[in-house]
């Protein structure tokens, strides 16, 4: 059995971008990002480092995906996927995340209590 499953949990670098095909099918890009961090052994000082991902979401998940915006804490569950193409004389490869599921992890805005009747 094999399997191809990531999923990532991180914030959103900017705005869900709906984009179409060629075909006029439309899909959402989201840019993820993810931290990792330790301690270095040698200083004791701690570091990080941040990964970008380019998730893809296609049907029904690009519409809840083109709702998110820029900061929105989010897990993502996908297939990794690579595609190439010619960009003039250079021939580049993408790795993407193929959406199958999104969740919102940010916890909802408390209303405004105060000055509410007793």
């Amino acid at each position: 059995m094999f399997v191809n499953r990531a999923t990532l949990i991180g914030f959103l670098g900017k705005d869900a971008e709906v984009r179409y095909t060629r075909n006029q099918t439309a899909f959402t890009v989201l840019s993820l990002a993810t931290k990792r961090s330790w301690k270095n052994r040698e200083t004791g000082e701690y570091e990080s480092e941040t990964t970008w991902h380019r998730c893809i979401a296609w049907g029904s998940r690009g519409e809840f995906a083109a709702k998110l915006l820029k900061g929105a804490h989010v897990q993502i569950e996908g297939e990794i996927r690579s595609r190439e193409y010619n960009n003039g004389d250079a021939k580049r490869t993408v790795t993407e995340v193929r959406v199958l599921n999104t969740s919102k992890l940010d916890r909802p805005v408390k209303a405004d209590l105060k000055g509410a009747a007793a």
